[in-house]
């Protein structure tokens, strides 16, 4: 005879999972730049937590206070729901930082980057400064997943954005696109994205085209011993997924310059 009371018992006990945009409760994440805390602060509101949160800063919390109007509150409001909370983390060096290095994670976050307002976002300068700032959190936030964890950059997509070319600076460091998504604001209720830098740091800036470019490490020497168990897309290389909701299944990975295979394949 079952007893159905125990099981009952059972399953309410099973933690709920709840969804905000792209991430779920269940995850361990860590966030990178996230200026005012207002991303974090909405992925802990909406889990009904935030154990599951790492959220750091490269500004002290000294900086933060004077920098952004809302830093101090949702600060406030994260550590009473549990986040860890770093600041003077600096995205390309996370690795080596005393309270991370040990750790792994299933995502690492970080929200359009941007290395400072040096002068115009199309001149060559500008955007090496960004590529070299992108290609140093993807050697550090590799290091820094646990096994089927995952990169994630939310991005702007027209130029000269796409100019950074994210795909080829994160294979590099084994880090292929497994998925790319559109990047709503509306998402993530109560995020406020900031400049950042400046005298109007504390100011949103135009959005516009965005994605969330989420990336796998990759066993490239696996995946070719293993190709006669992949299937191949015919029509040549896939260049991206777009989706408007979350994907929670096998997902098209987009297979760069940097495999030097002309096909993209689906993982079972």
């Amino acid at each position: 005879m079952i007893d159905l009371t125990e099981e009952s018992s059972d399953e309410e006990e099973e933690e709920e999972v709840r969804w905000v945009g792209q991430y779920s409760s269940t995850q361990s994440i860590l966030l990178v730049g996230d200026g005012d805390f207002s991303f974090s602060l909405a992925l802990a509101t909406g889990f009904g937590s935030g154990a599951n949160l790492v959220a750091t800063s490269l500004d002290s919390y000294d900086t933060l206070k004077k920098k952004y109007s809302g830093a101090e509150s949702n600060l406030a409001k994260l550590k009473k729901m549990g986040t860890v909370t770093l600041h003077g983390v600096n995205a390309k060096t996370m690795k080596l930082h005393t309270d991370l290095k040990m750790r792994r994670f299933d995502r690492v976050i970080f929200n359009l980057p941007h290395s400072g307002f040096k002068g115009k976002e199309d001149h060559p300068h500008m955007i090496n400064s960004h590529r070299k700032l992108v290609k140093d959190f993807f050697r550090s936030a590799s290091l820094l997943l646990r096994p089927d964890g995952e990169v994630h950059v939310s991005h702007k997509t027209k130029n000269p954005y796409r100019k950074w070319n994210l795909e080829e600076l994160a294979s590099e460091f084994a880090l292929f696109l497994v998925e790319q998504v559109d990047f709503r604001i509306q998402d993530y209720p109560g995020y406020n994205n900031k400049r950042g830098d400046g005298l109007q740091c504390d100011q949103p800036f135009l959005l516009g085209k965005c994605s969330t470019f989420k990336f796998k490490i990759v066993d490239i020497k696996n995946m070719k011993r293993n190709s006669s168990s992949m299937k191949l897309f015919h029509g040549g290389i896939v260049q991206q997924k777009q989706v408007a909701s979350p994907s929670r299944s096998g997902s098209a990975i987009r297979l760069g310059a940097g495999l030097g295979l002309g096909e993209a394949v689906q993982l079972r």
